[in-house]
């Protein structure tokens, strides 16, 4: 099984924050998008908890048939329904003294959401059928892509068990939040793969990376394994240029914004008005130091007071205070 890879510190603070949680029993919801690695998260928090030694079980929620569900957690006797020919135990009770990973449990319904807060609260876990509940040791980690609070406030989901789930969120960042980490995971899917396909890895070539790097990946880590899967079988063992990234990746990444946030106008732009003003701002923000102008502009002072007598600008705004000496 795999581990969630990456230096950034968005993604390191979540994974300082799951070592402290594993070395409780606290209930922990885990948030993300979809793809982010939720289920990675929670087998990091039970890997390093007091219960690595037992069972993880992971359930989706979603995928569980609405009339099967509460047989499917808690368990059932013979002849509980029509159709249960032999008892079950059920998902709770296969995780004893190890970790229950309900995905996407908002997805439950609300009769096993009541169920489910009782056996939270006191441990008990009664089979359908059963004439008594009984006592199973299992820890329970949530995940879910949606806005929980708001299946609450839309009376979807129960206020009382989103409380008690949410002891302690993790949130993992959608990786648009952190393209730092994006080389490290093309390297490792890229190998990874290669050695699964038995191809040579392809190479990337910078403009590439760039590409790869403005794409936002809606579809998150998932999509770009899948991704690297598609360039290692298609262009094994080939150096990539940009050109030879999917279509939609390509056109996706050219319209997304640049880091700096600017986007050049479809009207386009005048150079020279454009960096007369940003001169300008830069003198009126420092009350007319140029010293301090020319750092904030990224560049010398010499520089500056080219571009000051280039662009006409050698007269410096009033100071902004008396504090504010011109240099």
């Amino acid at each position: 099984m795999g581990k969630l890879l990456g230096h950034s510190p968005e993604l390191q603070s979540v994974l300082r924050a799951a070592r402290l949680v594993a070395s409780t029993e606290v209930t922990t919801l885990i948030l993300g998008e979809s793809g982010t690695g939720k289920e990675l998260l929670a087998r990091t928090v039970h890997a390093e908890s007091p219960r690595a030694n037992g069972p993880f079980v992971a359930v989706n929620c979603a995928a569980l048939p609405e009339a099967l569900a509460e047989s499917e957690l808690f368990g059932h006797r013979r002849g509980a329904f029509t159709g249960a020919v032999d008892p079950h135990d059920g998902r709770i009770a296969a995780a004893a003294n190890g970790t229950l990973f309900l995905d996407e449990v908002g997805e439950l319904p609300a009769a096993v959401q009541a169920k489910l807060l009782r056996f939270l609260e006191s441990g008990e876990c009664q089979p359908l059928g059963a004439t008594r509940p009984q006592s199973v040791n299992t820890r329970v980690v949530a995940a879910t892509h949606r806005d929980l609070y708001q299946d609450v406030e839309a009376g979807r989901f129960r206020a009382d068990l989103y409380y008690r789930l949410q002891v302690i969120p993790l949130e993992l960042p959608a990786l648009r939040e952190r393209p730092a980490d994006i080389p490290v995971l093309l390297d490792h899917f890229l190998q990874a793969l290669a050695r699964h396909h038995d191809l040579p890895a392809p190479r990337l070539q910078p403009d590439a990376l760039r590409c790869l790097q403005r794409y936002p990946w809606p579809g998150n880590v998932r999509e770009l394994r899948n991704t690297c899967e598609r360039l290692v079988v298609l262009h094994a063992g080939r150096t990539l240029t940009a050109g030879a990234l999917p279509p939609e990746i390509q056109q996706a990444a050219a319209a997304a914004p640049r880091a700096n946030g600017f986007r050049l106008p479809a009207g386009g732009i005048q150079m020279d008005e454009l960096e007369a003003d940003l001169i300008r701002q830069a003198l009126e923000r420092t009350g007319g130091n140029r010293s301090q102008a020319a750092r904030l502009l990224g560049l010398t002072r010499d520089t500056l007071l080219y571009r000051m007598k280039k662009y006409d600008l050698t007269e410096a705004p009033v100071a902004a205070s008396a504090s504010a000496v011109p240099a």
